[in-house]
């Protein structure tokens, strides 16, 4: 349960007594989405780790409210928290795409004695929200309207063909995060970061640019990937991989 009263669904695999890796999903996914069906969970667990994920809200098992109030980084964060204390998790290691990249970013600034250090992939400086167009969202969503902007048509078509989506949640969650909470290179996370980021992907340099702003963050080239494609890539999850064992 929430801060506020929702409930989020969570997955946990591997020996408990394990160190322990929280996976966070990106915009329009879900826990086992964005981590268990490209290999992640697998790799994680064969390397000697404990993974939990969960379903962010409005998104996949967890409740979907479609109150913009409802969706701010601070209560995110919030729900993160609330995951580690369900699992009486005292020190985690973060993993963290698009969304829940920047949820772990934020989560490493506000949790620096649990969180020891983190995997941030396909996050860019700035506020990637501000070019969607809720506007078109909501007509697409009360008639079928066209949408015409293209980033706006995108995210809602990958959204809309994944199963269980709500796109009223999802519109509302944008609405609600917009011009919130972002991350600032001058008051980055401590712990060491391990940002990785498509090199096809259009915040290739806003992401390598936060890296070097960082005083422990490396960055990771996924060699012709893109924000949608990157999550599964081998050479991702192997760097990864790599880059968390120094928490054993």
């Amino acid at each position: 349960m929430t801060s506020d009263g929702l409930r989020l669904a969570t997955y946990d695999f591997g020996d408990q007594d394990a160190p322990a890796v929280l996976a966070v999903h990106g915009f329009a996914s879900s826990g086992l989405m964005n981590w268990q069906q490209t290999g992640w969970t697998r790799d994680l667990l064969r390397a000697g780790f404990r993974v939990i994920a969960y379903d962010q809200r409005g998104h996949g098992a967890s409740d979907k409210p479609e109150d913009p109030a409802q969706y701010t980084m601070e209560l995110l964060v919030s729900d993160l928290l609330a995951v580690l204390d369900g699992y009486l998790l005292d020190e985690v290691a973060l993993v963290g795409y698009s969304l829940g990249a920047r949820v772990s970013w934020h989560a490493s600034i506000e949790l620096p004695t649990r969180v020891t250090r983190a995997v941030l992939g396909g996050i860019p400086g700035g506020d990637p929200l501000t070019r969607f167009r809720l506007d078109e969202a909501r007509r697409f969503i009360a008639d079928g309207t066209a949408v015409t902007d293209r980033l706006t048509d995108t995210y809602l078509s990958m959204a809309a063909g994944i199963p269980g989506n709500d796109l009223s949640a999802l519109v509302a969650l944008v609405e609600g995060m917009r011009g919130g909470l972002q991350p600032d290179p001058a008051d980055p996370p401590q712990q060491p970061l391990l940002f990785a980021t498509g090199s096809d992907d259009p915040i290739f340099d806003a992401s390598r640019d936060l890296a070097a702003a960082v005083p422990n963050g490396e960055f990771f080239d996924i060699v012709g990937r893109n924000h949608f494609t990157a999550p599964p890539a081998r050479p991702f999850r192997d760097r990864a991989v790599e880059f968390l064992d120094a928490t054993k």
